[in-house]
């Protein structure tokens, strides 16, 4: 079922709703804007890779990565019953949080043809409880999710763009130096299994290579210039 956030992201980008849900080349596009095909994956990139790498050969793709930088929990007993309590998720997504996504696209991005936009927002999340017979762990189903805002938006064409997101101690200035996941994590102030991921995609898009290793930690050097 689509969520009310799918369909607010698309009329963002195309008011027209005649030109949503658009068949081009046996594909169901979310939305068409002129000669540009415009995908909206809350879900992971992985699940669109192979259908973005074949509308790819013909067509221009602009691919829109919502996160969630604050999310509000709304609970219900009953679909569009009355809410009975609300709280903020403790999850909370920053742009480094695309390294999750990246690394199961990183086959495709970057392409002269693709543009890869993260929408940083405020969402609501309208939660009913599972029903027992449901194997569900977690306890709960999403009824909904709403987008309450977007509070910033950061466009990624190639991997100069990738780059520019590491910290001037990673990447100093007219000079290239070896650095640990560890280090890149403490710089950026993320986990380290998401610093392992970001070390992973900047060695697939060909801007980074593992020079030797500190112990059992590998250190990689940035090329710039791939």
């Amino acid at each position: 079922m689509e969520h009310s956030i799918h369909r607010q992201l698309k009329s963002l980008y195309v008011t027209d709703s005649d030109r949503h849900e658009v068949t081009v080349d046996g594909y169901r596009i979310d939305a068409v804007d002129g000669e540009r095909l415009i995908e909206i994956q809350y879900g992971s990139l992985g699940a669109i890779r192979n259908k973005i790498r074949r509308l790819l050969c013909s067509h221009d793709v602009l691919v829109v990565k919502p996160l969630a930088q604050r999310k509000q929990l709304i609970k219900r007993d009953v679909p569009d019953g009355p809410v009975v309590s609300t709280r903020k998720s403790p999850k909370k997504q920053t742009l480094w949080n695309l390294f999750d996504d990246l690394v199961y696209f990183v086959d495709v991005f970057p392409h002269p043809r693709l543009e890869l936009e993260i929408l940083m927002t405020l969402q609501e999340e309208y939660r009913l409880p599972a029903e027992k017979k449901r194997r569900v762990c977690r306890g709960y189903v999403v009824e909904d999710r709403l987008l309450a805002e977007v509070t910033g938006r950061a466009m990624l064409r190639t991997v100069e763009d990738l780059l520019a997101m590491l910290p001037d101690s990673i990447r100093p200035r007219g000079r290239i130096e070896p650095f640990s996941t560890a280090e890149l994590a403490i710089a950026a102030g993320i986990s380290r299994p998401l610093a392992r991921k970001v070390a992973y995609c900047l060695r697939r898009c060909g801007v980074a290579r593992v020079v030797g290793k500190d112990g059992n930690a590998m250190l990689y050097e940035l090329d710039e210039s791939p």
